[in-house]
This record gives C-alpha cells, structure tokens and sequence, in this order.
C-alpha cells in the first residue's frame, strides 16, 4: 500500500500560495482595520491616511516595516518643514512656487540617487510630501502647519498599528531567511572555486551575477537593525558576511588569472584541502609560490565567510565588522534630478495652462508616481504596473463601496468588507512575478485612495468617479512625461559608470580593502544586463582595484623607498615594474613580495 508524501505532516500551502503570504495578508488587512479604527475613534481629519500607511509599509517582516516606518516618518517631517518654507514665502507668486516645487523634487530625487533601499524611499518622500501637503493647502497658507501636523499624526498611527499587530501576531524575523540567502551563495562560490580548480573556466557573466546579487543584500541587512534586541550584532554579522562573500569572490578570479600548470592529482588535493578548510594540507601541495599565496588567500576568505556565517546564526558579533558602502555616481543621480525636475514643471506649466479645476489633485498624484518610479530598478516598467494596476485598483475600489459596502457605516462591517480586497492585494505582492507583485503593492494604495473611508462614509457616485479619473490619469501623464524628458538610458548608465571604475583604479579610498571590494562589487550590479564585453571590462577593473589595495595594505611595514616605489607601479599599473619591486623586498617581506607578484599577473593578463 502507497502513502502520501505528505501525509500526518501540516500542508504548507493554501490556494497555491504559502501560509506565510496568507499570514502577511491578514496582518496588513488587522493593521489597517486597527489604524482607521484609531483614526475614527481620534477623529482625524483623514483616518484614511492611518490605512495608507500601513499599505505603503506593508512588509513581510517585522525588521523591514519598522525601517521603512522611521524613514516615512522623517520624510514626512522633512516634506513638511519645506512646504511650511515654499508655500510661506511663495505662496502670492504660484509661478515660483511651482518652478520650487519643482527643483525642490529635483532635488529629493537627487539624494535618491545616492543611496538604496528605504533611505532612498524617505528622500522621495520628501519630495511627494510637498505636493501632498503644499500644494493643497496653497490657497491657505496658514493651515499649512496644521495640514501638515494632521497628516503626521496619522502615519504615525498607521506605524503604531503595523507594529502592535506585527508584535501581537509574531511576523516573522528577517535574519532566518537571510542566514540561508547567504549560505547558498557561500555555496555557489566555492563551486566556482572548486570547478576553477578541476582546471575549467569559469563564466564571467556568473560572477558577475554573484556578485550582483551579494550586493543586493544591503538593504535587507540594513533592516536587521530594528528587527530584535540583537539586531545590531546581526545586522553587523550579516555585512561583514556579505563582504567576505564578495572578497572570496575575488580571490578565486585572482586564483584564475594566475598560470597553474599543476597535474590531476595536484588538483583534488587543493579541492579536498578547500572543503576542509586546511591550511596545513595547502603548505604540503607542489605549486608555485605565487599560486600557494593566492590558494591560500582563497582559503583564508572562506574561513570568514563561514566564521561570519555562524556568529549570524548564533547571534554573536562576529571577530571583524566591516561596513558595506553602497556606491553612487553623483554625475548619474544629478542627471536623474533634473530630469525629474523637468517633468514636474512640464506637467505643472501643462496643468496650469489648462485651467482644470482638479489639477492640483493631478500634480500631487503625478509626483508621487514619479517619485516611487524612480528609486525602482526600471522607472518604465514602474509606469506600465501603474497603468495597468490603477484601472484594476478603482474598479476594486468601485467594487467595494457600491456592491460590498453599499451603505454600510458600522465599523465592523466596513472591516469585514475590506479584508478580501486588501488581504488579496497583500498576498499577490509576494508572489515572484514582478508584474504581479506590482500591481498587488499598488493596489493596496489604490484601492484605500479611491474608496475614500471616512468616519461617516459617503457613497457618492460623482465624487467617486472624478478620483478615479485622477487616479487612471496619472500614469498616463507620467508616461508622455516620460516619453518627452526619458529617463537615463541604460547605456548612459553604464557608460558613466565604467568610467568612475577605470578613474578609481589605483585612487585611495576611505575604507578597508574589503570594504572597497563590496562597494566595487555594488557598481557591477549596477552595471548588470550589459553585454558581456562591458561586463568583462568591469570585472577585469575589479580584479586590478582589488588587489592594488590589499597590495597597498601590505607595503606598510616596508622601508619608505621601497614602499613608494611599489605603490607608484601599482598606480600606474606597470606589470613589469611591480615584479622588479616584488624581487627587491623578497627577503625582507616575502609575504608582500609574492602579494606583489600575484598583482603583477593579474594587472599583466587582465589590461583591459
């Protein structure tokens, strides 16, 4: 008789989906039903705010919602403070009020551009935060303040409600997932390592797409910060992984570049040492000096990363801490800012030309499409879910106040109608396609937005209609805008940022070699989806960076002479010349002489 796999254990799945994205979508749909409950009960001027918040900040564990709360919090502080600033001193002139709004956007967008993750989402916040706040209230200047107070008050009840639901209702941590994230590329490396060392080649487009998505981890390292009382020990556990993982990277391209005419049998005791991990067993195998000191480089990198590996899982700080910088192209952000800049005054000289009584509602939505555009990795692909998801959210929205609510005004009942919309928009932002998972974000907005809840709800078809036309409306706009002020292209991009990596070849940096490393490794996924030749080129400029640096490190302890004549070869690098210096220092630091001469090879075989 057969039994099921699956029988006497607990299904995991429900619908096709995960329990823990059913999990997620009832404690948005709590959270926002506990946020406008709060709102209606203190009588805020729009509790519908409090539920917006919670969509915005919707995240599926407790560490990454507590983050994006603290940067939507201080946005929203910092949007407010500008628009008291604009509309105090230009409200009587609108075309300068307007021209400031929109370099004030500009700007925002612009610090954007510096940074990643949430830090980027609070700049444009407080960009969008101006349009919501100013520009409403442009007409009456002193209620600025207490528009602005109102509006505060109330995402700070959407944080409180997503936090105490989150408390009560255990999200999960972020650290478990992100532990086994790590793990498996620490994986992914050394089967790289190993297959380099059973003499095949290795893809550059894989390391490259390693190296992509290590870097991408910043972020969510980041939020570890706020997720526990030990937060901060794995938060710093998790970065110095993170650039460790990075560093062995190197060390195998390193291991690549150098020649290694080694037989079979050399070759499986280097695998077998490298799965043990042994030093010792290293030392015994016939090879080159240059190659055990590249050999033994790679070791000693895995040896951190599973060091750092285990003080992540335990808890504990880890024997080092490095920082993961994130790299940013100042040219290619203040690009990116006057662009966005220019839409902005396009779309308000359009609007103000026009004289549609509902252009201020317009310009406020435009703005917040375009400011959420932009921190995504395709701000087009951002316009076309925004397209197809705004029709989906306002018929939704159309949906649940006409048919499910009717004229519902008990609280309960308007709780109970929102949870299918707002739990299916939840859970749709988990699943892997990005489309989907677009629209699924979107629509826990959207919906919120065009149904309007109120403490005294009003089914008002006209009224319904005119926010929803403002809401299809605003992609479309942001699309011409688009089309008319395009965004950088990506071979712009990656043009100017191939450039910043051959001028920082052999420039000081203000971090640790390592940490170097991981910032370099940021720029390649930056770089990402460009073809091979510019992928190669980088990689190659990564490589050189890399080893003149730590090369650099080791020249400390060397005469002055000596140590100036090695770090003018490595800058200028002159293959030759870093091998004559190689052989001068060999008796005096042997270690540096042969680190010196693995970096000849790779500045030799590797000139781009």
């Amino acid at each position: 008789m057969q039994m099921s796999v699956t029988t006497g254990l607990v299904p995991r799945h429900f619908a096709g989906l995960p329990f823990a994205s059913w999990a997620f979508g009832v404690r948005v749909w709590l959270a926002m039903a506990v946020a406008l409950y709060a709102g209606f009960w203190l009588e805020l001027e729009s509790p519908a705010t409090a539920a917006i918040t919670v969509g915005i900040l919707a995240a599926p564990s407790r560490g990454q919602a507590l983050e994006k709360a603290g940067f939507r919090f201080a946005g929203t502080v910092i949007g407010v403070i500008a628009s008291i600033v604009l509309v105090g001193s230009l409200s009587q002139a609108r075309d300068l009020f307007f021209l400031a709004f929109a370099l004030w956007v500009g700007f925002c967008v612009y610090v954007s551009a510096l940074s990643d993750g949430f830090r980027a989402y609070g700049a444009v916040l407080a960009g969008y935060t101006v349009a919501l706040v100013g520009i409403q209230q442009i007409d009456t200047p002193n209620n600025v303040f207490d528009f602005g107070m109102q509006r505060g008050a109330a995402i700070a009840l959407g944080i409180a409600a997503l936090a105490l639901v989150n408390d009560l209702l255990v999200a999960p941590d972020r650290h478990l997932a992100l532990v086994g994230q790590l793990a498996a590329l620490h994986r992914r490396v050394r089967e790289q390592a190993t297959v380099l060392i059973r003499g095949e080649a290795i893809d550059a487009l894989l390391t490259a797409g390693l190296l992509r998505e290590i870097a991408a981890l910043r972020s969510e390292i980041t939020s570890l910060v706020t997720e526990s009382s030990n937060g901060p020990i794995r938060s710093a556990a998790a970065r110095s992984t993170a650039v460790a993982l990075v560093a062995e990277v190197h060390a195998v391209r390193v291991l690549q570049a150098l020649p290694a005419d080694i037989d079979t049998a050399v070759r499986d005791r280097m695998a077998s040492a490298l799965e043990a991990g042994d030093d010792w067993l290293a030392s015994m195998l016939p090879m080159s000096a240059s190659l055990e000191w590249a050999f033994r480089e790679l070791l000693r990198r895995d040896r951190d990363v599973r060091g750092n590996l285990a003080a992540m899982r335990s808890g504990q700080a880890p024997v080092r801490t490095w920082r993961t910088p994130f790299y940013a192209c100042h040219r290619l952000a203040a690009e990116t800012g006057v662009r966005a800049a220019l839409r902005i005054a396009l779309a308000s000289v359009t609007f103000i030309l026009a004289g549609w009584p509902a252009a201020a509602a317009s310009l406020i939505l435009i703005t917040a499409f375009m400011g959420l555009g932009v921190i995504t990795p395709n701000p087009r692909g951002f316009t076309t879910a925004a397209l197809i998801g705004c029709p989906i959210g306002v018929l939704l929205a159309g949906v649940l106040d006409f048919l499910v609510l009717g004229h519902v005004t008990a609280f309960p009942l308007l709780a109970l109608g929102l949870a299918p919309f707002m739990i299916g928009a939840a859970v749709l932002s988990t699943v892997r396609n990005p489309l989907l998972a677009g629209i699924g974000r979107m629509n826990l907005i959207v919906i919120l937005v065009v149904a309007a809840l109120a403490n005294q709800q009003t089914y008002d078809a006209e009224v319904f209609l005119e926010t929803a036309l403002l809401v299809c409306l605003g992609p479309f706009v942001l699309l011409a805008a688009q089309i008319l002020v395009p965004p950088v292209s990506d071979e712009r991009r990656r043009r100017l940022l191939l450039a910043s990596a051959r001028r920082e070849v052999g420039c000081a940096q203000p971090y640790e070699p390592e940490e170097a490393m991981f910032r370099d490794a940021v720029r390649i996924g930056q770089i990402a989806g460009a073809d091979r030749v510019v992928l190669e080129e980088a990689l190659q400029l990564f490589d050189q960076a890399a080893l003149i640096r730590l090369s650099e490190a080791s020249l400390r302890e060397l005469p002055a002479g000596l140590a100036n004549r090695a770090r003018r070869a490595l800058v200028d690098r002159d293959a030759r010349a870093v091998r004559r210096v190689a052989v001068d220092i060999l008796e005096a630091a042997p270690a540096t002489s042969r680190a010196l001469e693995v970096a000849s090879f790779v500045i030799e075989e590797k000139a781009p």
